[in-house]
C-alpha cells in the first residue's frame, strides 16, 4: 500500500517539477517562433459578431502563444516512457512498481492523449499560421470532428474487442448488459467531452477544472487498485498543475487545442476504464455547463428568431458580459469544479 501511494503522488509530483523545469526554455522556443494566433477573434462561439464580444476579447492580439498545452501531454509521456525503460533495462521489484504502463490499464489512454493532441497541434498550427475569422479559425467543424471520431472508433475497438467490455456500472443498481453498444456510447461520450472543450477561455481556468476531474477519477482508479491508472492520472495532475503555475493570469501561454483535445479524449477514456462513465457529466460539471451554454443558445437564437439565453456564450464569458471580472470566474469554476469532481467520486464509490 505504502508503494502504491508513493507510486501515484510521487510520480504526479516528479511530473510537476519536470514541467517547471522545462517550461522557461518551452516558452523561449513558443515566443521565438511567435507561436500564437494572427488574426483577431471577432466571433462568438454561438456564431454571433458581438460588441460585448470583442470588448471581452480585446487582448486576443497579445502576443501569448496558444500550444502551452504541449507542455502536458509531453511531460506525461516522457514520465512514462522514461519509466517503462528503466523496468525493462533495469528489471527489478521497485522498477517493476513504479512503471505505470500496462496493456490493461494505461496504453489506451495514453495512445488516445497523444492522437488527440496531435490533432490539436495541427489545429493550433492552422489558427497560428492559417487564416478564419469564425470562433477561432483553425480546421473545419466537421474535420476536427471526423478527426476526433477516428480516434474514439479505434478508442471503442479497444474496449469491445480487446478489453471485453460490454457493459455500463449505473450507480446503486449495478452493471447493466449493453453489448455492442458500448462502442456507440464511447464514441458519443468523447465527442460530447471535446465539446466542452470550449471551456478554456479564460487563463487557467481549463486547468484547474480538469486537474479536479483527474484528481476524483485518480481516487476511483486507486478504490478499484487499478493503480497504473491512479499514477498515470496523478502524472496528468501534476503536468496540469505545472502549467497552471504558469497559465495563472496573465497567462504566459495558453493550453490551446492541443491541450484541451488530449485532455478531453483521456478524460473519456479514464472513466470507461475505472468503469464510472455515468458520473463523468458530475464529475466534469464545469465542461457539461460550457458546452451546453452553447447548445443553448444556438438553439435559442435559431427557434426564437434570434433571441438569446446568455449575453455570450459559452456560460463563463456569460458572466464576464454582466461585469464579473476574469479571476473570480475562474476561482467560481474551480470551486464548482472541486465540489462536483468528489460529489461524482462519492457516487461512483459508494454505488457499487
Amino acid at each position: 500500500m505504502i508503494l502504491n501511494v508513493l507510486k501515484i503522488f510521487g510520480l504526479s509530483s516528479l511530473a510537476f517539477f519536470i514541467g517547471i523545469f522545462l517550461t522557461p526554455l518551452f516558452t523561449h522556443y513558443l515566443y521565438k517562433y511567435e507561436m500564437w494566433r494572427k488574426e483577431k477573434k471577432e466571433y462568438a462561439l454561438d456564431g454571433s459578431r458581438l460588441e460585448v464580444y470583442r470588448n471581452l476579447n480585446k487582448d486576443d492580439a497579445k502576443k501569448v502563444p496558444r500550444v502551452g498545452g504541449i507542455l502536458i501531454w509531453f511531460v506525461v509521456f516522457s514520465v512514462a516512457i522514461i519509466f517503462w525503460i528503466l523496468a525493462a533495462v533495469f528489471p527489478g521489484e521497485f522498477t517493476q512498481k513504479i512503471n505505470f504502463l500496462s496493456r490493461s490499464q494505461t496504453w489506451l489512454p495514453l495512445f488516445i492523449l497523444m492522437a488527440a493532441s496531435f490533432v490539436g497541434l495541427a489545429d493550433d498550427l492552422t489558427q497560428i499560421y492559417g487564416s478564419g475569422k469564425f470562433i477561432s479559425g483553425g480546421m473545419r467543424l466537421s474535420r476536427r470532428l471526423l478527426l476526433i471520431g477516428l480516434i474514439s472508433l479505434g478508442g471503442a475497438y479497444w474496449f469491445y474487442f480487446k478489453l471485453g467490455m460490454d457493459s455500463v456500472f449505473i450507480p446503486f443498481l449495478g452493471e447493466v448488459f449493453i453489448g455492442w453498444l458500448l462502442m456507440p456510447l464511447f464514441i458519443l461520450v468523447m465527442l460530447a467531452a471535446f465539446s466542452g472543450g470550449v471551456i478554456d477561455g479564460l487563463d487557467g481556468l481549463s486547468g484547474g477544472v480538469l486537474a479536479s476531474a483527474f484528481g476524483a477519477y485518480a481516487g476511483i482508479a486507486y478504490a478499484q487498485n487499478q493503480i497504473d491508472l491512479a499514477a498515470f492520472c496523478g502524472v496528468i495532475i501534476g503536468a496540469l498543475l505545472a502549467f497552471l503555475w504558469f497559465n495563472i493570469p496573465p497567462a504566459r501561454f495558453y493550453m490551446g487545442e492541443t491541450g484541451i483535445m488530449g485532455m478531453t479524449a483521456v478524460l473519456t477514456a479514464v472513466a470507461f476504464l475505472t468503469d464510472a462513465v455515468l458520473v463523468l457529466p458530475i464529475i466534469a460539471l464545469p465542461l457539461v455547463l460550457a458546452s451546453g451554454s452553447v447548445i443553448i443558445q444556438v438553439l435559442s437564437k435559431k427557434l426564437r428568431n434570434g433571441k438569446k439565453v446568455f449575453l455570450v456564450a459559452p456560460l463563463h464569458h456569460h458572466f464576464e458580459a454582466k461585469g464579473w471580472p476574469p479571476y473570480k470566474v475562474t476561482m467560481r469554476f474551480w470551486v464548482i469544479g472541486v465540489i462536483f469532481a468528489v460529489i461524482g467520486m462519492v457516487i461512483a464509490l459508494m454505488g457499487r
